[in-house]
């Protein structure tokens, strides 16, 4: 189970998962700096982070590298639900509780999913799964290194 994204990592995946495409860390700091006040080796250093911890991959292009995501927002959303009902005590109170937060319009949408997920199960039980969410990476030094042997992005 992966533990919540900061804020700055979460931006940053917003927008690798909005775009849907492989991205560099230029085009990712240009889109935050429209927000914020934000050094590339700031955005580079929090690509790199998620790069370690398995939220991207990335390949090298020309000078730069390209980011790109290992698994879905909707994944991820799906394992910091599950792991936040399996904490409880009472995983049906648990739910309890949070069907109550939701609105008219959430609840509309979980009656859909719960649908869908049935659906799935009966004619397949790994349908309809959410897909792999990223955990440690343990890719024995795939990654590439520039030069000096540490640097992250456009080299």
């Amino acid at each position: 189970m992966p533990r919540q994204l900061g804020e700055l990592e979460d931006a940053v995946m917003t927008r690798v998962w909005q775009w849907n495409r492989p991205v560099t860390v230029r085009e990712v700091l240009e889109d935050l700096q429209q927000e914020r006040s934000i050094a590339y080796t700031t955005v580079m250093t929090v690509m790199d982070n998620l790069h370690q911890k398995g939220w991207v991959r990335r390949e090298v292009e020309g000078r730069a590298y390209r980011y790109t995501a290992v698994s879905t927002r909707a994944a991820y959303a799906a394992a910091l639900m599950n792991e936040a009902w399996s904490q409880s005590d009472n995983p049906a109170a648990a739910l309890v509780a949070f069907f109550g937060m939701m609105s008219p319009e959430q609840r509309e949408s979980l009656q859909a999913a719960v649908r869908i997920a049935q659906a799935g199960i009966a004619d397949d039980p790994d349908a309809g799964a959410p897909g792999p969410v990223p955990g440690p990476v343990q890719d024995g030094g795939e990654q590439a290194r520039g030069a000096e042997g540490g640097e992250d992005a456009e080299r």
